[in-house]
């Protein structure tokens, strides 16, 4: 009768943890885009001999514009939150109230 009951409470923390400030995985595309960029400036100075400063900005897009979708559409937000957004784009908002578009109501007579 004396039996020590244990139940669980959930009360650990729940975060995927952080790298570079970067939620969670977040941090993976970011170095996998580092790592293009970096590919893509050694083969166009390198290789085909582009001056540097046009090899440099050609290298740097595919970097700079994963760490911007990171940034504005996945740190911080809610799962999902990026293909809502973009869902709600290119759909639109589905169902809403348009007062415009609804008829005035008549009990019939």
């Amino acid at each position: 009768m004396n039996e020590l009951r244990l139940t669980d409470t959930n009360a650990a923390d729940d975060s995927a943890g952080s790298v570079w400030g970067l939620d969670g995985n977040l941090f993976m595309p970011v170095i996998a885009s580092a790592v293009l960029s970096i590919g893509v400036l050694m083969v166009l100075f390198g290789l085909f001999q582009v001056v540097w400063w046009l090899s440099f900005a050609l290298g740097a897009v595919p970097f700079v514009l994963t760490l911007s979708y990171v940034l504005l559409f996945k740190q911080g937000k809610p799962p999902g939150y990026d293909r809502d957004l973009f869902e709600l784009w290119i759909l639109g908002p589905g169902f809403s109230f348009n007062a415009r578009q609804q008829t005035a109501f008549r009990r019939p007579q």
